[in-house]
């Protein structure tokens, strides 16, 4: 059995906070829009809480997006769009793979390493979540936080109306999303084991598996069972 270094304590960090944040935001922004079905929290308690997780999740951002431009990282969310045939295949065959492949017991085509997380589908995914939806939905949640001192920024897009559908729908989508999130966490090789990889920065790749991962992944070798830099990442 081998241990692949993935995850940064900064990483798992982030990730965490994120996700607890996340949660309460979807929760809070139902009472709001759902008083009268709801009885979680009063109105006002709600809106105190969906505010202040607001700006933790904006600084949380910032965090996310500094650590991973200045430790040059960012790449892992880039598609290598100057190959974009080999990119289209690979993306081809990992959706064959969710699509029918995991449902008769074929091994995952690809094998995550510190410098290559992601698989095509999810870099074309989680590039559009973070430097598009994530951002689009902090930025009409602050515009909603106050709207006269926001003024400009909110007849661009619009007008009040617009920007609370946008940052509904958003809303809505994030909420789906969290549940296929955690569905596609538990496609390791057991259903704990990104999860727990997320907690211990490694994951366990045991012998069936370890082959095909050395095979795609020699360059990155170091972050293995040897690894002990993580403080470095």
């Amino acid at each position: 059995m081998q241990r692949i270094f993935l995850h940064s304590i900064w990483v798992r960090i982030w990730h965490w906070v994120n996700l607890a944040a996340f949660i309460i935001l979807i929760i809070t922004g139902a009472q709001i829009k759902m008083g009268d079905k709801l009885n979680l929290f009063s109105f006002e308690t709600a809106v105190d809480i969906h505010s202040w997780l607001g700006f933790i999740l904006i600084g949380n951002y910032f965090i996310w997006l500094v650590y991973y431009l200045v430790t040059g990282n960012i790449k892992i969310y880039i598609p290598p769009l100057h190959k974009p045939i080999e990119f289209a295949k690979k993306a081809l065959i990992q959706a064959k793979f969710y699509g029918y492949g995991i449902m008769v017991g074929d091994d995952n085509p690809h094998h995550p390493t510190f410098y290559n997380k992601f698989n095509p589908m999810q870099q074309v995914s989680y590039l559009m979540i973070m430097v598009a939806l994530i951002p689009l939905q902090l930025i009409t949640g602050l515009l909603l936080w106050d709207p006269n001192l926001f003024g400009p920024a909110v007849n661009l897009f619009g007008g009040i109306q617009i920007v609370d559908l946008i940052h509904v729908f958003l809303w809505i989508f994030f909420s789906a999303f969290m549940i296929v999130h955690f569905y596609l966490a538990t496609l390791g090789h057991t259903p704990m084991a990104h999860i727990i990889a997320m907690f211990k920065g490694y994951e366990e790749i045991h012998e069936e598996h370890e082959h095909g991962h050395d095979e795609g992944h020699g360059h990155d070798e170091g972050h293995g069972d040897t690894h002990t830099k993580e403080h470095s990442h």
